[in-house]
């Protein structure tokens, strides 16, 4: 019997490839049926949608932090870019144009430039791995803090773009660049080819779609990081100098990195844009950037599973345990203000605290994880540290 049962520990802990699968199976079954025990309004969903929002972007910046080891704090950008190809291609925003491509109802009829959400989401990823190169260049020659800088600089450009857009005007006096804080809005209902419309009063079909998006990208990362590609980024995550005495292409391995992380983020930025049915540069803030990069510092960098875990346990921390449950919490102590406010601040003691207890993550890679069981297991590390 002890046998047994060590025998079943033994495989949990280490799961032979079918086992992987069967369980890999079941969560997408429980993660596809889950919105059928909520409401189709309910508050969970529309924080559900969110997070998988959330976990895409997460996913698109850990294969520039986890898996190439390029330092990003200017994320946001990809993001606000993803959002302005909704607010450009899918809304009345250039009323003097008339472009519908693959629309239906009411919404063919509309002035402005109109296209299927499908399309746009190719757009947004073409423009998003454009600006991917475009920060990429800058950065080729730097390293650690200095790629950080020029990131940041990056992000808080497009973000003041976003911001003075209206005075900008390239297409003629009635075609500013973006609205400001003012907002792109209504945007254009969600349409996909043999569906209905979707509607903020049933908010499965926006989760089932969401849910479709991370697989695919969750598809797309696992691939990459299994990939010669993915190989390269780790060893120039590893020692940039030792890669490149290696034979690694620094200059094509680094922009591919930034490429394909941006176009991840704009597909996350165009979706998130869509169901929120508004486009406003005060979403843009630098704030957001810090965020994302908590997730992946939380869920462990360069873990695909990590990312997952700690983009969905802060995006409900974010919207569902800090507003809605702890925070009157303050007040019932005598104290005046709202836990809201403290949010960016709770965000940060949670970090702290992970780098003390549990540095490398919540689920470490497998790097990790093998370095963490040599530490364990050898004799003269163990010494040591006694």
């Amino acid at each position: 019997m002890t046998a047994l049962a060590g025998s079943l520990v033994r495989g949990l802990a280490h799961p032979t490839a079918a086992v992987r699968r069967g369980l890999t199976i079941a969560a997408i079954a429980a993660a596809v049926l889950a919105p059928l025990l909520f409401d189709p309004a309910s508050g969970w969903l529309d924080n559900a949608v969110v997070a998988l929002a959330y976990v895409i972007m997460a996913l698109g910046l850990n294969v520039v932090v986890g898996f190439a080891g390029l330092l990003d704090l200017g994320y946001v950008a990809f993001f606000a870019l993803g959002a302005l190809s909704v607010g450009w291609f899918m809304s009345s925003f250039y009323a003097d144009a008339n472009v519908h491509v693959l629309v239906a109802g009411n919404i063919g009829h509309l002035p402005g430039v109109h296209l299927n959400f499908l399309l746009v989401l190719v757009v947004a990823a073409a423009i998003c791995a454009l600006a991917g190169v475009v920060i990429g260049l800058p950065t080729l020659r730097l390293r650690g803090d200095y790629i950080a800088i020029v990131t940041l600089a990056f992000g808080e450009i497009i973000r003041v773009f976003a911001v003075n857009g209206r005075t900008i005007h390239l297409f003629g006096p009635n075609a500013p660049l973006t609205n400001g804080d003012q907002g792109i809005t209504p945007l254009d209902q969600l349409q996909l080819p043999g569906l209905a419309a979707f509607t903020p009063f049933d908010l499965r079909p926006w989760y089932w779609l969401g849910l479709a998006l991370t697989l695919l990208v969750l598809f797309v990362v696992t691939r990459l990081r299994d990939s010669r590609i993915g190989r390269a980024w780790v060893a120039i995550r590893e020692d940039e100098v030792a890669a490149s005495s290696m034979g690694v292409p620094l200059v094509r391995t680094k922009l591919t990195a930034y490429t394909i992380g941006g176009a991840i983020g704009g597909v996350a930025g165009a979706f998130l844009a869509s169901y929120l049915n508004t486009v406003s540069s005060d979403q843009f803030a630098l704030s957001f950037s810090i965020f994302v990069l908590a997730m992946v510092i939380l869920g462990g960098i360069g873990s695909i599973r990590g990312v997952v875990l700690g983009a969905v346990l802060l995006a409900f921390v974010n919207n569902r345990l800090i507003p809605d449950v702890l925070n009157n919490v303050p007040h019932s102590l005598g104290l005046d203000f709202d836990l809201v406010s403290l949010g960016f601040g709770i965000f940060g003691f949670l970090l702290v605290i992970m780098m003390v207890l549990r540095p490398e993550g919540l689920l470490p890679d497998r790097r990790h994880r093998l370095e963490l069981q040599e530490t364990e297991t050898d004799p003269a590390t163990q010494g040591a540290v006694r």
